[in-house]
């Protein structure tokens, strides 16, 4: 994988992947176009988990209908202000859907899949509710 970005102007990047796609990353304190790098972390966390549990439920033969992920991240205090905990909860639907094998799909998406969650060095807390 790779991506650059470049500096337009203030504390905005445009950056490219390698495949064409591109993203415009800003300071989390401006109120311009953009994304702040630490909200794109986060959202690639819940993301990745998300791509996982799709898959794993597709291969147990369930029927998932809708997928959403709130995600919520605490950061320190200090420098370098990383994420310590995030949070994920989990609001899935479809056809058989039972709680051991929706946990069983998140626990193996956090704990083995997901190189997202796997990168940081946090505490990642989940919890889901089957509508």
């Amino acid at each position: 994988m790779k991506t650059e970005i470049v500096w337009q102007s203030d504390m905005k990047f445009s950056g490219q992947f390698a495949d064409g796609q591109e993203i415009i990353i800003n300071s989390s304190e401006s109120n311009d176009v953009g994304v702040s790098p630490m909200k794109l972390l986060l959202t690639g966390v819940a993301g990745c988990t998300g791509i996982d549990i799709v898959s794993i439920l597709e291969k147990m033969r369930l029927e998932l209908d809708n997928l959403k992920i709130v995600v919520e991240g605490i950061r320190a205090e200090d420098h370098p202000r990383r994420y310590t905990k995030i949070t994920l909860k989990y609001f899935l639907a479809g056809k058989n859907l039972t709680e051991d094998k929706v946990k069983r799909a998140i626990e193996l998406s956090l704990k083995k899949y997901c190189s997202a969650s796997n990168s940081l060095n946090a505490e990642i807390n989940y919890n889901f509710e089957i509508m």
